[in-house]
């Protein structure tokens, strides 16, 4: 999706994916984070894993102490118009 079909309102992808850089595939998991320095403790934003992808960026964020939990990602209404790589 272009820029333009952004700015439109034009749909976004039907199904979440994975955020891994280049990484087109369909995410399975949320990987559950926050930065200490810019965030409160409650707030958590969110990466999309797909199980190839998963324990990568489970120990990227595990290492630079960000990390919070993984869970399963579980399809709602809201989740095919939310991207949260952009989080």
């Amino acid at each position: 999706m272009s820029l333009f079909d952004q700015l439109a309102g034009a749909a976004g992808p039907e199904a979440p994916t994975c955020s891994r850089k280049g990484c087109r595939a369909p995410a399975e998991w949320q990987l559950l984070w926050n930065n200490p320095r810019l965030h409160t403790p409650e707030r958590r934003k969110a990466w999309l894993a797909c199980a190839a992808h998963r324990d990568w960026l489970q120990d990227y964020l595990v290492q630079r102490g960000l990390w919070k939990e993984t869970l399963p990602l579980e399809p709602t209404a809201g989740t095919a118009a939310a991207n949260p790589k952009e989080s």
